[in-house]
């Protein structure tokens, strides 16, 4: 029996604790075809929001990078048009079939989250996080240079976009969730290349899927979409360097940054994402969601804590996915601007319900004057 996202949404933030960690599958999924480099048009774009092994511009629970990017590229770049796997270990992309004549200018990404990854380590709790994540890869593109995205379309209309098999064949599903428009083009761009046929799967997985990650993909699958509308990227101007020096700090971050700079940080994620948003600074308000946080104790002696909330459990489906891809944009874009004015920052993504502080914690951003050791990876630490 399907579990309703409301029921999922309440588990999910539950003290239940997830289960011993399951195989985290392929790092990059495995479609076939020959590597082919990056067109110099979009080389800095992906490099400084997309690719890395591990240790990515853009940040992920766990450091498991479960966002994939499918590239439909028009006749208007120098690879030749069609759909296009990016791996970002290697700044590679393979391409999983040419367009036919008259396919539409312009190059668009479409995010899609292979669940496996996050679920090998967050089980139960890993299908939220998927939502922030796929917000911070669209936030780490839009910083790197990307003007649109289209974050609310029908999720069906954005995996025949990119030509996701409607048959996997044992292979590991990856569902669609966003769409960026990397170079301009036509604004019915995903209906049109929706109109042409499916891509074949890759290679079937070796690793048959736990309750819990079959649970994951109905979830994944249960999200609606309410409009195709390219919105602005609404990113912040920040330097390469930034970009480059984008890290989330270890903890604890200490010390309280001024008022000023708190603002700033503020300021850009109340662009970026409708929801209401605040920033606790003292401990009677930070030791309550610090007990809440999924085991990060941590926050209690953190210096700041940006936070959005306000979805319910049982809000509707569409602004489950709505609120948390949009926490997870307008986090990444925040992480950016308190990486420009010094300070030291690290998401946090897994909330369970309790007393103290606002209700129905979404997504955060720990803040402090400066880390206590060099960043080593991104993400949220684990209960």
């Amino acid at each position: 029996m399907t579990t309703p996202l409301p029921t999922a949404l309440a588990r999910a933030r539950s003290p239940r604790p997830p289960g011993p960690d399951i195989p985290a599958g392929h790092q990059v999924t495995p479609w076939p075809g020959e590597p082919r480099p990056v067109p110099p048009r979009l080389d800095r774009l992906l490099r400084l929001s997309l690719a890395g092994g591990r240790l990515r511009p853009a940040a992920s629970a766990g450091a498991l990078h479960p966002v994939n990017a499918h590239l439909l590229l028009g006749p208007d770049h120098p690879l030749p048009p069609g759909r296009y796997a990016y791996d970002p270990v290697r700044h590679r992309l393979r391409l999983r079939a040419a367009a036919p004549a008259g396919a539409p200018p312009g190059a668009v990404a479409v995010l899609t989250v292979t669940a496996r990854r996050t679920v090998s380590h967050y089980g139960h709790r890993a299908w939220p996080l998927l939502l922030l994540d796929t917000g911070h890869a669209a936030a780490a593109l839009a910083l790197a240079g990307a003007a649109e995205w289209c974050p609310d379309a029908e999720p069906a209309l954005l995996a025949a976009a990119a030509g996701l098999p409607a048959d996997w064949r044992g292979a590991e599903p990856e569902h669609a969730l966003a769409a960026v428009r990397l170079t301009p083009g036509p604004p019915d761009v995903l209906e049109r290349w929706s109109a042409y046929a499916p891509a074949p799967p890759p290679a079937p997985t070796p690793h048959p899927p736990p309750d819990v990650l079959a649970e994951a993909w109905r979830l994944l699958g249960a999200l609606p979409g309410t409009a195709t509308a390219w919105r602005p990227a609404a990113a912040p101007a920040v330097t390469d360097a930034v970009l480059r020096a984008r890290r989330s700090g270890e903890p604890p971050l200490r010390g309280t940054p001024r008022p000023a700079a708190l603002h700033t940080v503020l300021a850009a994620a109340r662009r970026a994402a409708p929801l209401p948003w605040e920033v606790l600074t003292t401990p009677a308000a930070l030791a309550p969601l610090a007990a809440r946080a999924a085991g990060q104790g941590w926050l209690a002696d953190a210096g700041a804590l940006l936070l959005a909330h306000g979805c319910p459990d049982d809000a509707p489906p569409a602004l489950i996915r709505h609120a948390h891809v949009r926490a997870g944009y307008a986090v990444g874009l925040a992480q950016a601007v308190a990486t420009a004015l010094g300070l030291a920052s690290r998401p946090v993504g897994s909330w369970q319900h309790g007393p103290g502080g606002p209700p129905h914690p979404v997504h955060a951003l720990a803040l402090g004057l400066s880390p206590r050791a060099t960043p080593r990876t991104e993400g949220t630490e684990r209960p």
